[in-house]
């Protein structure tokens, strides 16, 4: 970006005026007192001389200035690395300190933010790697723990064997889904995941959604429902299989911090003539307010214990705000503890005979 500076002659101008009128003052002096010169002569010579003066410190002043200035300024450029050499090519530069206070001020500024953002990604990656380690660790040691078990002599006893066995594939399965969905997410955040849109009923999908997930609703004695019973097909367009891991997760989190006995509501609401909004809401013990701000971020979880005992990667969330952001969507969350929470996330409204 070229910056623009004023080409002031003010410092020269003065200055000149000042080094003239001394000049002229003190050759005058010398001339009326040692020379005897008539005052005629030596008003005529005043005129002439502080003229002259006048012209020469002038230019000789603005020309000092401007060479003066514009090889320190050009080297303050080229120290902070605002712009270009080039920049300065054949433009002369004199005393427009504003100009160059303004731009050192913002360059300070801009790298001020730059380092407080480098803190923030540095602590937000110490606490990343932390939880990733934390996450991958739990069923790794678990595994290892019941592979040792084995190898130790528990290997001989049949029933051990096979209880161990099972419980270690879970432990594997678990880290199968933690990485399946570190790949997922880290595909969405650089856009490399492509989705393939087509066109589908969005009420038909939620209820596939609760047939899949209706024994796991049902251990925990929790009502999957749709709030309108009577909710005639709405045509939405987007990835089908993303929109349904999305419905599932934010379904599985509703069941997963449930009541005993609960209800887990979807609508789905024509918001504008172009999209449908759905909302997915419990009465579930609800999120307190200082986590609503990093509920998307990935491995936060609200329940520091009690979430891991439920399984689960600590992704499914990041996940989902991915995924809707990638069809260009939004997605909102309200909640209040110990009332229940609701999500909710907007998608393209398409009529239902051009799916015909």
């Amino acid at each position: 970006m070229k910056i623009s500076f004023k080409k002031t002659y003010r410092f020269a101008l003065i200055s000149a005026l000042y080094i003239s009128l001394f000049a002229t003052g003190f050759v005058l002096l010398m001339l009326t007192t040692w020379l005897k010169f008539t005052l005629v002569s030596v008003f005529s010579f005043g005129i002439i001389f502080i003229f002259i003066t006048y012209i020469f410190s002038f230019l000789v002043i603005q020309y000092r200035v401007e060479h003066f200035i514009y090889r320190r300024v050009k080297k303050i450029y080229d120290d902070v690395s605002l712009l270009e050499s080039s920049t300065f090519l054949n433009q002369p530069i004199t005393t427009d300190m504003e100009t160059l206070t303004r731009e050192v001020k913002k360059f300070a500024t801009d790298k001020k933010l730059e380092i407080e953002m480098l803190k923030i990604r540095e602590e937000y990656r110490r606490e990343f790697l932390g939880n990733v380690s934390h996450e991958l660790k739990t069923p790794l040691f678990t595994v290892q723990g019941y592979i040792s078990t084995l190898l130790d002599g528990a290997m001989e006893d049949k029933n051990i064997r096979k209880k161990y066995l099972k419980r270690a594939e879970k432990g594997v399965e678990r880290l199968i889904y933690i990485v399946e969905d570190l790949d997922m997410i880290t595909k969405l955040e650089v856009g490399d995941l492509n989705l393939e849109f087509s066109q589908f009923d969005i009420v038909d999908l939620i209820q596939n959604v609760f047939d899949l997930l209706e024994m796991k609703a049902d251990k925990k004695k929790i009502t999957l429902a749709f709030e309108n019973y009577h909710i005639q097909p709405i045509f939405v367009k987007g990835d089908k299989d993303k929109l349904q891991q999305v419905i599932e997760n934010l379904i599985v989190n509703s069941i997963k911090y449930g009541k005993e006995g609960g209800l887990t509501e979807v609508s789905v609401i024509n918001l504008t003539k172009k999209k449908v909004l759905v909302r997915i809401s419990d009465n579930g013990e609800g999120i307190e307010k200082q986590n609503l701000p990093r509920l998307f971020e990935r491995f936060y979880r609200v329940d520091k214990s009690g979430s891991r005992s439920e399984g689960g990667s600590g992704l499914g969330l990041a996940i989902v705000k991915h995924i809707i952001e990638a069809h260009k969507e939004k997605i909102y969350v309200e909640s209040e503890f110990g009332i229940g929470s609701e999500f909710s996330f907007t998608l393209p409204k398409v009529k239902e005979l051009s799916i015909l």
